[in-house]
């Protein structure tokens, strides 16, 4: 029997399956069970609780001396992951529970380097480290570089940022509202990304104020995605034209979070975790 405990990140879903001596081999199939909606627990994901001395990953094993426990994240295909920002403060908030982390602000690793933590008033908030646009040649020529078509939709210019995990953020056109979109299959990307990526549909609420609907590799449509939102957001910043610092307000269909630009070409994401339920499971 494994114990686990399930928890989410404005409605974006994981089972942490804690493993601290690294003894734990999840397989895909596994994963997929855990993920289950129907014949598992249900979730987007599986974080595999361990610390970071055990990982099997040189580079993320490296960053044990700053980062004691290694958020071992998987899609619910089974499929390894780089980091998933809503993830950070679930898995943040499992370690402050279970007594394994002490201080208001700390260190976790991650396949996409380690990430700092700081405890909020409304949940945590995480520094997701440097991005990137991945073409910026072409972003700041053209304001996009590929294009994206939804199911029963037409290809729309994207943007392509890189937050350790790969996105293209899509500003819909007028006449088209999230509510329209067919999100039950993956959108078609052009040129097609090695290795997929999650793609955000935005629309303008207001200054500093946007709505989105993600779909994610490996999983699809998510309730809420924590890169997906700071992607969106630095995209929107960058068509807007004003790159500033300013707090961006992020509507996702779990709820809401918090977006800020840092210097040094950073971004954090704020937003509420919690921890649901407890249990055990035969794998």
């Amino acid at each position: 029997m494994t114990r686990f405990t399930k928890g989410h990140g404005t409605e974006n879903d994981f089972v942490l399956v804690p493993d601290p001596e690294g003894t734990l081999e999840l397989t895909p199939a596994q994963v997929q069970r855990l993920t289950d909606r129907h014949a598992g627990i249900g979730g987007d994901g599986v974080i595999r609780v361990v610390r970071t001395e055990f990982a099997t990953d040189d580079a993320v094993r490296s960053l044990a001396p700053g980062a004691e426990w290694f958020m071992d994240y998987r899609n619910a295909d089974g499929s390894l992951a780089e980091m998933c920002g809503n993830g950070t403060r679930v898995f943040a908030a499992y370690l402050q529970r279970e007594g394994l982390v002490a201080d208001r602000e700390f260190a976790i690793a991650t396949r996409a380097g380690a990430k700092v933590v700081r405890v909020t008033d409304e949940g945590f908030a995480v520094d997701l480290g440097p991005w990137r646009l991945v073409d910026e040649v072409g972003a700041r020529r053209d304001g996009f570089d590929v294009m994206v078509r939804a199911r029963f939709g037409k290809p729309v210019p994207a943007l392509s940022l890189d937050l350790g995990n790969p996105h293209a953020v899509v500003m819909l056109p007028e006449g088209i509202t999230l509510e329209q979109l067919d999100l039950t299959e993956a959108p078609e990307i052009h040129p097609t990304p090695v290795g997929g990526a999650n793609v955000e549909f935005v629309r303008a609420v207001g200054p500093g104020h946007i709505a989105l609907r993600v779909h994610e590799r490996g999983v699809g449509e998510t309730r809420s995605c924590g890169t997906g939102a700071a992607a969106a957001a630095l995209a929107t910043r960058f068509w807007s034209g004003v790159e500033d610092f300013t707090p961006w307000t992020v509507d996702v269909p779990g709820g809401r979070l918090t977006v800020t630009p840092l210097g040094g070409q950073r971004v954090e994401l704020a937003g509420p975790a919690e921890l649901v339920a407890d249990g055990e499971i035969e794998l």
